[in-house]
C-alpha cells in the first residue's frame, strides 16, 4: 500500500513545509470582517497581527466539504492508495467529525485520525505517521497507532489580552474587565479535547514561570515512565518580536536542559482565538521513532 500523510494548518505546516516533508497540507480559512482568506495562501501571521492591532474582527471557520475532498482527490490521483488525515481536535472544532462523515464515501481508502491535538503537539503526530507509513503500516494501523496514544501530550498556554477570549464567548466581558484591570493573566491548558481553565496570575512573567511548573509537574505526574530521549519539551506564541520568542524559548530550554527546545509560531486559525502576544509550552510522548 503506497499511504499518504495528509493534514491540516492547525499543525503549523504550512504548504512550503509539507511538501519539503512529504505532507499534503489543507489551509484552513480564516475570516478576516466580510473577506475569507486561506493561512499561508493569501494571508500570513503578520498581516493577521496587522489587522488585530486595528482591533478588525477575525475569527476561524471550517474548510468546504469541497475543498477537503478536492485534497483527498488529488491525493489519490497522485497514485496513493490511502490516506491518513491528520486534523485539529474534534473537541475545538467540528472540522474533524465533518471530515469523519465525508471519509464514509471513500471505501476505507480515507482514514481520518481523531487524536485531540493541535498545533505543536498535532505536528508530531504528523511526523510519526511519516515514520509510520516508511514502516509500512496501512492507513488504518497508523490511524490506530495515532489515537491510541491521543493523550500523551499537554499543551499550557497563556495570552496576553483577554479581548479574543472575550469575542470567542469563553470569557464574560465582565470577567475581561476585572482581568484586565487586575493584570491577571490566564492560563489554559489542553489536555485532549478541549481549551480549559488552569489557573490565574499576576503578568506575563508569572503566567511563564507557571507554565514550566505545569510542565515540570507533568513530567513527574503523566509522563515519569517515559526515558529522557522520547520526551519533547517544545514553545510556541504569537509573540510579534523575535527576540521575545528567543527568551521564552531559552528560559525554556533552561529548565529541561535534557530536551531540544524549538520555538514555533502559532497558525494565524489559533491566533484569532488567543490574540497577540501569547505564548505557550508542551510537553509530549515522542509516538514513532525512526
Amino acid at each position: 500500500m503506497k499511504v499518504a500523510i495528509a493534514t491540516d494548518t492547525n499543525s503549523g505546516i504550512t504548504a512550503k513545509e509539507g511538501a519539503r516533508l512529504g505532507v499534503y497540507v489543507l489551509a484552513m480559512p480564516v475570516n478576516l470582517e466580510s473577506s475569507v482568506h486561506y493561512e499561508g495562501i493569501d494571508i500570513t501571521s503578520e498581516e493577521l497581527y496587522d489587522a488585530m492591532r486595528q482591533h478588525r474582527d477575525v475569527s476561524t471557520s471550517q474548510p468546504s466539504p469541497g475543498q477537503l475532498m478536492e485534497l483527498w482527490e488529488g491525493i489519490l490521483a497522485d497514485g496513493y492508495d490511502q490516506i491518513v488525515y491528520i486534523p485539529m481536535s474534534s473537541g475545538l472544532s467540528g472540522s474533524c467529525q465533518s471530515a469523519i462523515l465525508f471519509a464514509q464515501d471513500y471505501d476505507g481508502k480515507v482514514q481520518v485520525v481523531d487524536n485531540h491535538r493541535i498545533s505543536v503537539t498535532q505536528r508530531e503526530s504528523v511526523l510519526s505517521a511519516l515514520r509510520l507509513a516508511e514502516q509500512g503500516l496501512d492507513a488504518s494501523q497508523i490511524k490506530a497507532f495515532l489515537e491510541e496514544h491521543a493523550y500523551d501530550a499537554s499543551i499550557y498556554i497563556t495570552v496576553d489580552s483577554m479581548e479574543y477570549l472575550k469575542k470567542g464567548g469563553r470569557v464574560t466581558p465582565a470577567a475581561a474587565t476585572l482581568a484586565t484591570v487586575l493584570n491577571l493573566k490566564p492560563v489554559l491548558t489542553i489536555q485532549g479535547d478541549k481549551l480549559d481553565a488552569f489557573a490565574k496570575v499576576r503578568g506575563m512573567k508569572q503566567a511563564q514561570a507557571r507554565m514550566i511548573e505545569a510542565v515540570k509537574q507533568d513530567r513527574v505526574d503523566r509522563f515519569g515512565d517515559v526515558p529522557e530521549s522520547r520526551l519533547l519539551i517544545q514553545t510556541a506564541g504569537t509573540l510579534e518580536n523575535p527576540e521575545l520568542a528567543e527568551a521564552w524559548r531559552q528560559q525554556v530550554q533552561a529548565a529541561f536542559p535534557f530536551a531540544e527546545v524549538s520555538y514555533a509560531n502559532l497558525p494565524c486559525s489559533i491566533a484569532c482565538h488567543v490574540g497577540m502576544n501569547s505564548v505557550a509550552a508542551a510537553i509530549m510522548a515522542e509516538e514513532a521513532r525512526e
